[in-house]
C-alpha cells in the first residue's frame, strides 16, 4: 500500500539528495497505477522528482520533467520488462517516453512535443 497512491509511496518520487523535494502529478500518477495494475507486479522508480541542484548533479536535461514532478523512471531488467513497459506506456496514455538499458523514462508534460519516444546513449 502507497501513502500517495494504492501502489507507491511518497519515498519512491522524493528527490535522491535528500532535500526533501516533491511535486505530486495526478496525472503521472494515475498513468502509473495503470501501468502497475496491467503488469501485475511491482514498478520500481529509479528517478522521480528532483531539485535543480541535483538534476545538474545526474546530467539531467536542463528543462527535465523531473524538476516539475512530472517524470518518472522506471526499472527494467532486460529486454522483455523493457518492451512490456514500453508497450504499456503507450496503453495508459503516456505521449513521451525516453528508453534506456536499465530504464524507461515517462512523463506527462503537455508543454513539450508530444509522441515522442528516444533512446539514451
Amino acid at each position: 500500500m502507497g501513502d500517495i497512491s494504492p501502489h507507491f509511496s511518497r519515498h519512491e518520487f522524493v528527490c535522491k539528495c535528500g532535500c526533501g523535494f516533491f511535486i505530486k502529478d495526478a496525472m503521472l500518477f494515475c498513468r502509473l497505477e495503470l501501468m502497475r495494475e496491467a503488469m501485475g507486479i511491482p514498478i520500481i522508480i529509479n528517478s522521480g522528482c528532483r531539485c535543480e541542484p541535483y538534476n545538474t548533479l545526474v546530467g539531467g536535461n536542463k528543462a527535465s520533467e523531473h524538476m516539475d514532478g512530472q517524470a518518472a523512471d522506471i526499472r527494467v531488467t532486460g529486454s522483455i520488462l523493457r518492451d512490456k513497459v514500453v508497450k504499456l506506456s503507450y496503453e495508459v496514455g503516456f505521449r513521451r517516453r525516453g528508453v534506456a538499458n536499465s530504464f524507461v523514462h515517462v512523463d506527462t508534460d503537455i508543454m513539450k512535443p508530444q509522441d515522442r519516444l528516444w533512446l539514451y546513449k
